[in-house]
């Protein structure tokens, strides 16, 4: 079967957005926003890492239209970008509930 160009893009589209979901830094931010809007001094406390770090994987996740951001007096808080951001959030986790000893045991994905 040949994939037309269209779709050859989207699947290379969909794997990027994949990617801001592959990094643990990433997926962590993406779960403490799930519950809601956050400033980054929230998510610094909430995950134990560096102002810096966190910053820059918001700064990741801003620039993939993952989070928003909103000025609120001398803060900047952040939210998902979209409801549906939750959902795939929690989709995965439903599906790794099912699938979970498979990946676990995956060698593939750990290079």
């Amino acid at each position: 079967i040949q994939l037309h160009q269209d779709t050859q893009l989207q699947i290379q589209l969909t794997a990027k957005l994949f990617r801001g979901f592959s990094d643990t830094t990433r997926l962590t931010i993406l779960r403490i926003l799930q519950a809601g809007p956050q400033t980054v001094s929230d998510i610094v406390a909430a995950t134990g890492l560096s102002q810096p770090n966190v910053s820059n994987h918001l700064g990741c996740l801003r620039e993939c239209n993952l989070v928003t951001t909103q000025q609120q007096g001398k803060y900047v808080v952040y939210s998902l970008s979209d409801e549906r951001v939750g959902q795939l959030l929690s989709l995965a986790e439903n599906l790794l509930a099912d699938v979970a000893h498979g990946v676990y045991q995956c060698t593939r994905y750990n290079k």
